[in-house]
């Protein structure tokens, strides 16, 4: 509890520290119209900074203290659910995400793994943990190569129980996780459930990073979504859905190169709440070097423009559905708008501080954006009851981090726009899980 309110101090000497950096720059005294205006538009960036960042703490506080207060359910209402398991050429954790499967704390649950073609031994060795547990049965399925959504869909054909948990076949999941993410079913509004995406590889800096994105950035985003019952994107290491409503809606599309965030945005676009239970939990491998994480966040992004091509239509107008917009405009924002506004305010500010001769302004800026970082990074790990040892790496987050990642996404945007053509890709893996 201590830390959480140091997170709360920080918050409040950042907002000092914004102050400063706004005053130490004054449009009246520079001569130059185009630098007058960009500190005028750098004054807005720290506006729409500081509230962004105090909203989703904020919207993300009462998540917790709403989540925190949902009692599990009794064994005897909870209902069965197939977990759907697509794999291609996993061989290297395999394995271990299915026995995984098997240590789930659920009184009657069926794995049925869909091997997408693969060329490695994957399916020899799935197949050697196929059979009857008890109440518990994991059955093995092949088909030839068509992608992981044709795979899902393969499965969603296969199950008959009433609701489907569908992840990866790099993730393991805590035992807990299905327990949590069904008592959210008592509503009948809520079609799916988010989970929480946690890192598991946690052996460089580049997976360490990653893994205070995935607790600062993404899961506080999705927690300040989920109080909101308009979560846009499901990850795919864990969302528990109502088959009927998947099958409904003619399950997942295999045009884009994200087909979690376009599965989400049908069921949001059919009316439907998709929540968020963060002890839900999913352990996924993440990539290690460099080029394979860039390599990640470029299909992600160019998948969800895809996915958001597919709503331009809402998104231009959003004709009375209103809460339908807003989860498409914040996929959107946090896609495209806000990366693009992160490095044109940094280089804005850079250019002003340099050409106004206040130096100084430069050092207040890094102080800004490093003390809201690791404000975010206390109260979200502590939070989740996190690894503390992940703090120190928010100095570095904004800065080394999220800048190439940004980058990485205008680059997604821009040749997603001119349509340049790419491929899935695959990542190679190390056997972490």
């Amino acid at each position: 509890m201590r830390i959480k309110y140091i997170g709360v101090a920080v918050s409040a000497v950042t907002l000092f520290v914004a102050i400063r950096v706004a005053i130490s720059l004054d449009p009246g005294a520079i001569s130059t119209p185009a630098l007058h205006t960009s500190v005028l538009l750098l004054r807005v960036f720290l506006v729409i900074l500081i509230a962004r960042y105090l909203l989703l703490l904020w919207l993300g506080y009462l998540h917790h203290i709403e989540s925190g207060g949902t009692p599990e359910a009794d064994n005897a209402k909870l209902a069965p659910v197939t977990i759907i398991v697509p794999v291609f050429n996993e061989e290297q954790v395999i394995l271990s995400a299915l026995q995984s499967l098997l240590a789930l704390d659920y009184p009657e649950f069926h794995i049925l793994v869909v091997d997408d073609g693969s060329t490695d031994r994957t399916l020899e060795l799935a197949s050697t943990l196929a059979g009857d547990y008890g109440r518990v049965s994991l059955r093995v399925v092949t088909k030839s190569n068509g992608g992981k959504a044709a795979a899902l869909n393969t499965g969603l054909a296969l199950a008959k129980t009433p609701y489907v948990l569908c992840m990866d076949g790099d993730s393991r999941l805590h035992p807990a996780t299905l327990r949590h993410a069904m008592t959210h079913f008592d509503d009948p509004r809520v079609a799916a459930v988010a989970g929480n995406v946690k890192v598991v590889n946690r052996n460089n800096i580049w997976t360490r990073l990653q893994a205070l994105e995935y607790i600062e950035g993404l899961n506080l985003a999705r927690r300040a979504q989920g109080f909101l019952r308009i979560v846009n994107i499901i990850p795919g290491p864990i969302g528990v859905f109502r088959r009927d409503v998947l099958m409904n809606v003619g399950g997942y599309d295999s045009d884009t190169f994200a087909e979690d965030a376009d599965l989400t945005l049908k069921l949001v676009t059919a009316g439907w709440h998709v929540v968020y239970e963060e002890r839900a939990i999913a352990w996924t491998e993440s990539p290690e070097i460099f080029v394979d994480l860039i390599r990640q966040r470029y299909r992600w992004t160019r998948g969800i423009l895809q996915a958001l091509r597919k709503r331009a239509s809402i998104l231009s107008s959003p004709r009375g559905q209103v809460v339908t917009w807003i989860a498409v405009a914040s996929m959107f924002f946090e896609a495209v708008l806000w990366p693009t506004v992160n490095i044109l305010g940094g280089l804005m500010f850079t250019v002003a501080a340099l050409s106004a001769g206040v130096t100084s302004g430069i050092f207040y800026w890094w102080m800004l954006l490093t003390m809201l970082d690791v404000a975010a990074a206390l109260y979200t790990i502590v939070t989740e009851e996190e690894d503390l040892a992940l703090v120190p790496y928010a100095v570095v987050y904004r800065f080394l981090f999220i800048t190439m990642i940004d980058v990485a996404k205008l680059f997604a945007t821009i040749e997603e726009a001119a349509n340049v053509n790419m491929t899935w890709g695959k990542l190679a893996r190390a056997g972490r899980i």
